[in-house]
């Protein structure tokens, strides 16, 4: 809040929120005494939430500055006009929650759930001691959401009309569907943020970094985009015409007939660089030993399918799902993995000519928040990867090289962590 106009908030103990955090969880699992925590124009900051159950709870012009709520379960609940800065809201679940008017400057809300969260502008006015109404400002001039930290956040249909976000970082960020039009982006990073279908109508983007962000959709009527750098963005213009698509769809079925036949009918396929985007019916098909470095594949469906010796490295298979494919001995080195779906898929050994073993390779790729829950990854070759975020529950990671690599916030296999702590 402005500190030069203090506003008489009631100064909350560490006692006095966990005990409300108590009444709120028995509230939500139906048991008695339980009560709606409402910490409406509160002191909390510095204190201590995370990992707590307030999903719905009240926290309307409340100050929150530096307040652990990393983890904590806040769906749905209010923020309207309160003060977040440099509060840790790290992998916090906050999808529809209000945040209209809310300070959230050096917030850090990396990986936070904000699915259809509300950031747009608000104002809340409270009457003065002389019974006359007057707007509670937060100390931040212009801007509402600077130096904010949303890397691989989750602001897939939120709403950001008109917000303030300068310098921000959008690092990885799903913001499909997100409205921002008007909003101030200025010198924001937007690094591989996907914007797909976004709306980024009028918006500011002077100075921003968006190296290699997804724009497939995305509405950008009246941008400014000068200094913004765009290189390697996906865009609707970048996409195969249907022409290219249906010449590279005979291609791939006559790679089917050829990996069905041993050989004996089509013609193996090489995809080297080309845009697959379009390409459609991936799922469950035969495409052992397929030759596609540097492919753009994203959001495809391969669920299923046999791609067995195939060459995808330097590919981009951000949110691709191979769930359950036959990945044994693919080369995925410096893929782009991140938010790709490999649940279930088998990337053990290939077995080739004689007793010779050909590992899977995903050494030097980017696979941030990559899913390879149950997946067969005994001897894979890591070595450089970054895999921040990943969840590796269940999978079988016996004997892969694993050196040099990012395993922040990952989520290991039981067996694994307990090996690596001792």
């Amino acid at each position: 809040m402005n500190r030069a106009q203090p506003t008489s908030l009631t100064k909350l103990t560490q006692k006095d929120v966990s005990a409300a955090a108590i009444r709120h969880e028995m509230l939500y699992s139906g048991r008695l005494g339980g009560a709606r925590a409402s910490f409406t124009f509160c002191d909390l900051s510095g204190l201590d939430l995370a990992g707590c159950n307030l999903a719905d709870a009240d926290f309307t012009g409340a100050l929150l500055e530096e307040t652990n709520l990393a983890s904590a379960r806040l769906e749905a609940a209010s923020f309207f006009g309160a003060d977040l800065r440099r509060a840790n809201l790290t992998n916090a679940y906050m999808r529809r929650a209000d945040l209209r008017g809310a300070s959230l400057r050096g917030a850090n809300l990396i990986g936070t759930d904000l699915y259809e969260a509300d950031f747009r502008e608000g104002t809340i006015l409270r009457k003065d001691r002389h019974g006359n109404l007057r707007a509670l400002q937060h100390d931040l001039k212009p801007s509402e959401l600077p130096s904010a930290m949303f890397n691989s956040a989750n602001l897939e249909r939120a709403k950001l009309t008109g917000a303030m976000a300068v310098q921000a970082d959008f690092t990885d960020a799903v913001m499909k569907g997100c409205r921002l039009t008007r909003a101030n982006l200025r010198q924001a990073r937007l690094i591989g943020a996907n914007l797909e279908n976004a709306d980024l109508s009028g918006c500011d983007l002077t100075g921003a970094d968006l190296n290699g962000a997804i724009l497939v959709g995305a509405r950008m009527d009246f941008a400014n985009t000068h200094g913004a750098d765009l290189s390697h963005t996906l865009t609707d213009k970048s996409e195969p015409e249907p022409a290219e698509t249906k010449r590279i769809e005979e291609m791939l079925e006559a790679h089917t007939r050829w990996a069905q036949s041993d050989g004996r009918e089509g013609k193996p396929a090489d995809l080297s660089g080309q845009d697959l985007r379009r390409v459609k019916n991936l799922a469950h098909r035969m495409l052992t030993a397929l030759i596609a470095p540097g492919a753009v594949l994203y959001d495809a469906n391969l669920e299923g399918a046999s791609l067995q010796g195939s060459n995808l490295a330097g590919c981009d298979l951000r949110a691709a799902r191979f769930h359950g494919a036959d990945l044994r001995g693919v080369n995925m080195a410096g893929a782009k993995l991140s938010h790709a779906d490999l649940s279930d898929a088998n990337l053990s050994p290939l077995l080739i000519a004689g007793d010779r073993l050909l590992p899977a390779r995903l050494d030097n790729a980017e696979a941030r928040y990559a899913d390879f829950r149950g997946a067969d990854l005994r001897k894979t070759h890591m070595t450089g990867s970054d895999f921040a975020y990943a969840n590796f529950s269940g999978a079988d990671l016996r004997d892969a090289k694993m050196t040099d690599i990012n395993l922040t916030g990952a989520k290991l296999p039981m067996e694994f962590a307990v090996a690596a702590s001792a």
